[in-house]
């Protein structure tokens, strides 16, 4: 708990202090630039400046990231909502659009649990994102994103319309996590589903955590043993309560969550054409 904070801040003034250093080497340049017109001198002016630019502009938006969970890991879900196989597919393209962020942004990804359509796509998929700010930059993620496409999956390709649901959670911290009563879960366990001949297939390792008064359940399938499973499936409950206890005490559901709503007509946050 207090080694992760010692090591945000720690990112944040080392960010700070070779920013000020970047400066004052650009502030020579102009200098050196302002006495000889050097063509050389200019390139690498230029080049210095477009650094510091760019690692100006990051910290400014790290400090908009300033919300209670914003520096922390983020858990995030897909689910294929209306549209058939067209929003599976569809949900497929965001877990990709997703983990190709990830990559880009320096993430270290998990993908915890992957439920595959029937005929193509996912039905569901959770992935555990590590990496400083993950959850603040990714939480206006939240919400209905729909896709207006020439459809793949049928005869004639008539325009279709379809419809997967982004949910970001903040991966807590110990000291953060709400305590949970054992006679409030109701714990199922059964084999995973996924390609042949793996171990997972043939022990009962997915499991599947209901928590009984809020009706919140979650399902992960991918880890090995079922212990694992099991963890890994409580770490995501305890966040999704947490959420819902932030929401009822401070009612800043749309600042830590994103409003709910179901994956379908005008409910979109974002649409893609």
């Amino acid at each position: 708990m207090i080694t992760g904070q010692i090591e945000r801040l720690n990112s944040v003034i080392a960010d700070w202090e070779n920013l000020e250093k970047q400066l004052q080497e650009l502030e020579t340049y102009a200098q050196l630039l302002h006495k000889d017109r050097d063509q050389q001198l200019a390139k690498e002016f230029k080049i210095l400046f477009d650094k510091v630019h760019q690692a100006a502009n990051d910290f400014r938006i790290r400090t908009f990231l300033s919300e209670k969970y914003d520096d922390h890991d983020c858990l995030l879900s897909l689910h294929s909502g209306a549209g058939g196989t067209d929003a599976q597919d569809w949900a497929a393209m965001l877990l990709r659009m997703y983990l190709r962020y990830c990559e880009k942004a320096g993430y270290e990804v998990d993908l915890l649990h992957k439920s595959a359509g029937a005929e193509a796509g996912i039905k569901t998929a959770v992935l555990a994102i590590k990496g400083f700010y993950a959850f603040g930059h990714l939480r206006s993620e939240a919400g209905v994103h729909r896709l207006i496409r020439l459809s793949p999956f049928n005869p004639t390709h008539t325009r279709e319309t379809s419809f997967a649901l982004v949910e970001v959670l903040p991966e807590l911290e110990v000291h953060e996590e709400v305590k949970l009563d054992p006679k409030e879960l109701k714990i199922e366990t059964s084999t995973a589903r996924g390609h042949g001949g793996q171990s997972v297939n043939t022990t009962y390792s997915a499991v599947r955590i209901t928590h009984v008064p809020t009706g919140i359940k979650v399902s992960i399938q991918n880890e090995r043993s079922q212990q694992q499973n099991k963890v890994r499936a409580l770490k995501i409950l305890q966040s999704r309560l947490k959420v819902l206890e932030e929401e009822k005490l401070r009612q800043e559901k749309k600042k830590i969550r994103g409003e709910f709503h179901s994956a379908e007509w005008g409910n979109q946050i974002r649409s893609y054409t």
